[in-house]
């Protein structure tokens, strides 16, 4: 049975349900949590590391590679060698396609910074990331898009607007990915996607859906000390993990807004839309 959100995410595996959830665990990836909001992290050091070593490897490899397949082709065209000559097309097609999604993995990890969180409050039911930006559909309508480095997204989404699904990363380790389907409200075409849980084995790519949601229900099958700050600690959070971040002061303040009505308060405070 296909994804019910569309357009289907590239490794498609399961659409996740919301609500309480029993599968839960914060694992390593709980930052911070009170009574209204928690912090997850997104990306450990040593993940972005690799995966920005492996990145600037395969691009440095196919630079060469497209190059010796440009000769290839004009020598073959002369030979009239028409069959090496489809294949090395193919290959120099494929090459093209691998560096046009390298470049933005190698940007994404980095310009990342203090494990690029992503903000959930369960009084006002708002998402909130502020991140390099590694993916938009709107990519595949300005190609040159994905070439500008260091580009930030900073955005506020509405949870009721957010749906969980798990993808395969296609590896020989079958690690999985939690991705978050951004939708139009009240329907299920995908306008966007973000990243909430990258790679993990099993069902751990499940748990940490759990554990949102069942934060984000008010459920007391989690406790708000599971993550690498207490709640009591939310000033050196801050201070370690949101300071000097890019993040807008209005969102910062948001962060713990009690109800809708102070969320609108706290906008109308720094004339945000």
């Amino acid at each position: 049975m296909p994804s019910q959100y569309r357009p289907q995410i590239l490794g498609w595996i399961d659409d996740l349900d919301k609500g309480t959830n029993y599968l839960s665990g914060a694992d390593d990836r709980l930052l911070y949590a009170n009574d209204n909001y928690c912090a997850f992290l997104r990306k450990t050091s040593s993940d972005q590391i690799f995966y920005l070593c492996i990145s600037t490897i395969i691009i440095v490899c196919l630079i060469p590679a497209i190059y010796i397949c440009f000769l290839l082709i004009f020598d073959l065209i002369s030979k009239k060698e028409n069959f090496i000559l489809l294949i090395v097309i193919i290959g120099q097609i494929f090459s093209f396609l691998a560096i046009y999604l390298m470049i933005p993995e190698l940007y994404q990890n980095l310009f990342t910074r203090r494990g690029c969180p992503i903000i959930f409050n369960r009084k006002t039911n708002k998402v909130y990331i502020n991140e390099s930006y590694f993916f938009n559909f709107i990519s595949f309508k300005n190609p040159i898009h994905f070439l500008k480095p260091n580009k930030k997204r900073i955005k506020e989404y509405d949870w009721v607007d957010l749906h969980g699904v798990v993808v395969h990363n296609f590896s020989t380790y079958s690690l999985n990915t939690t991705i978050l389907m951004v939708c139009e409200p009240g329907t299920h075409k995908t306008i966007d996607h973000v990243l909430l849980d990258p790679l993990r084995y099993g069902i751990g790519s499940y748990q940490v859906w759990g554990w949102v949601n069942n934060f984000m229900c008010f459920n007391d099958l989690i406790s708000l000390n599971d993550g690498k700050y207490t709640w009591e600690q939310e000033t050196p959070f801050k201070k370690d993990i949101i300071q000097d971040q890019g993040w807008p002061e209005w969102m910062v303040e948001a962060f713990n807004a009690l109800s809708p009505e102070h969320l609108t308060e706290i906008k109308q405070k720094y004339h945000v839309q």
